[in-house]
């Protein structure tokens, strides 16, 4: 599964060994805790909602309208779309409605193979509401 992360890491006072005179006190890089940083508020649901978002997404609602834009995607050599042929293998949508979207193609071999992923990430960053959008392929089953 494709996951967003936020890589900043947080901080923490060490008690190992005592600043001298003129050192600034040692610190060490603690591993980020679950959870919104202090002051970033929260969604119903418990996620951080990203500084720059007006409110909360309904991912749901989002995750239908992608998956209805992924569905206007054909494979060429197949006349069904790529959603009802099964070729997406997840979506996720942050609170911050950006979308990663796993994928894989019917063969390594697949003529498209160079422009499909792009064709999806268009069509899904053209849905109302999509701050971003990546896909990544991937060639092993859920």
């Amino acid at each position: 599964m494709v996951e967003w992360r936020d890589e900043r890491p947080e901080t923490a006072q060490t008690d190992d060994k005592p600043a001298g005179k003129g050192e600034e006190p040692a610190t060490q890089v603690a591993p980020a805790t679950p959870g919104p940083a202090p002051g970033v508020p929260e969604s119903s649901e418990g996620a951080a909602i990203a500084p720059d978002a007006p409110h909360a997404v309904d991912t749901a609602a989002l995750e239908e309208q992608v998956i209805a834009a992924i569905s206007t995607v054909f494979d060429p050599e197949i006349p069904v779309n790529i959603y009802e042929l099964g070729l997406i293998y997840d979506i996720v949508i942050d609170p911050a409605a950006n979308v990663a979207i796993e994928m894989t193609l019917t063969s390594p071999a697949c003529p498209v193979a160079g422009s499909l992923p792009g064709d999806v990430e268009g069509v899904v960053r053209g849905v109302s509401g999509i701050a971003d959008a990546k896909v990544d392929l991937v060639w092993d089953p859920p």
